[in-house]
């Protein structure tokens, strides 16, 4: 046996799964597959996530939350799930810049209209039931914004939200925009949001379309993340979920998306390279 087989054959089926998606990202190149057997449950997934976590060389800024399709929540016994959000896939543009973002060649990638929550103190670390009012504690701020979803896995989606779980939630980046001063004495459904994509209207929402509306996936994060050990620190952002619609892109794709008021973004798809 060879040392390449040798240390393949010492590697757990979870390391092994994380290993790849990791190396996959840092190559910036598809898989051709899920890279060994799916996760069965959201607590199989997570413990790969995990694993990914502890590759992968960047430090986690924050978490993305996406929905899990309804006749799976009995099933999986969750309505959502959550990924990581790393510090050099984080951007802060100036008001009508163009934002580049990396899609996989060959893998998956989308853009996302979301509304993003700053968390201002550190939630205590034993607590992991949630509710949107007591997690309110939790909240600094409330920002307009961006998720680019990506994986090199071009199926990541079909192949169901265990396998989008295993691979840090399917997100591969994220833009976060200006604070929104009043939100407290606005309605969810009075934050619009509009998105294009090479100038036609793809998708228009409110951030009522959130389910339970930001801060039910904020209570869902909360749970989820101190149940792993790492409850939510001051500072991390949180997105809460896709408003318009998950809007699938490749290289040269532009995306347009308008918070009215709340600000507008620009961004350019461009071919991902390996990471240095």
């Amino acid at each position: 046996m060879t040392d390449l087989a040798a240390k393949a054959a010492a590697q757990s089926p979870n390391e092994s799964i994380a290993r790849a998606f990791v190396e996959a990202r840092l190559q910036a190149r598809a898989l051709p597959g899920y890279p060994g057997t799916i996760p069965e449950t959201m607590d199989d997934a997570y413990a790969v996530q995990d694993i990914a976590l502890n590759l992968f060389p960047d430090a986690v800024v924050g978490w993305k939350v996406g929905l899990i399709a309804k006749p799976l929540h009995g099933p999986l016994g969750a309505e959502r799930l959550a990924g990581p959000i790393f510090s050099r896939q984080l951007w802060t543009p100036a008001e009508d810049a163009v934002t580049p973002f990396p899609v996989f060649t060959g893998g998956f990638s989308a853009v996302e209209a979301e509304f993003i929550i700053r968390i201002g103190k550190d939630a205590p670390a034993d607590v992991t039931d949630w509710t949107p009012e007591s997690v309110m504690d939790l909240v600094g701020s409330v920002h307009v914004g961006l998720e680019f979803a990506g994986s090199p896995l071009a199926t990541i989606n079909d192949l169901g939200p265990t396998v989008v779980a295993s691979d840090f939630g399917n997100n591969a980046g994220q833009i976060l925009g200006p604070a929104i001063a009043d939100w407290k004495d606005r309605t969810w459904a009075s934050m619009t949001v509009e998105a294009f994509i090479n100038g036609v209207p793809v998708g228009q929402g409110t951030a009522a379309n959130v389910p339970g509306g930001p801060l039910a996936s904020l209570a869902f994060l909360a749970g989820c993340v101190a149940r792993r050990g790492q409850p939510l620190k001051a500072g991390q952002i949180v997105t809460t979920g896709a408003t318009t619609g998950i809007h699938e892109v490749t290289a040269g794709d532009e995306a347009f998306v308008s918070f009215g008021e709340l600000g507008d973004f620009r961004c350019v798809a461009v071919a991902a390279r390996p990471h240095a």
